[in-house]
């Protein structure tokens, strides 16, 4: 991933952009449609709070994949 990444599917209701600041990272996360209004949120995290959301989304992800695919599939 470069310096900036937003999706680039115009139909989705999100997105996202994370770019290099002075100290650390600057996260803004949009929402196309919420309650009729769109709203983005922006964080601007130092680099042990960007390393701390880092490691969580990871974490969060393991978990989801794990509770999705609970046992390994037959055959390999």
């Amino acid at each position: 991933m470069n310096g900036s990444e937003r999706s680039r599917d115009r139909s989705r209701d999100w997105s996202l952009s994370v770019a290099a600041a002075e100290d650390g990272v600057r996260l803004e996360f949009g929402l196309n449609d919420l309650d009729g209004r769109p709203l983005t949120a922006i964080l601007d995290l130092d680099r042990g709070e960007a390393r701390n959301l880092a490691r969580a989304l990871l974490a969060a992800a393991g978990d989801a994949m794990e509770r999705t695919f609970p046992h390994p599939a037959s055959g390999y």
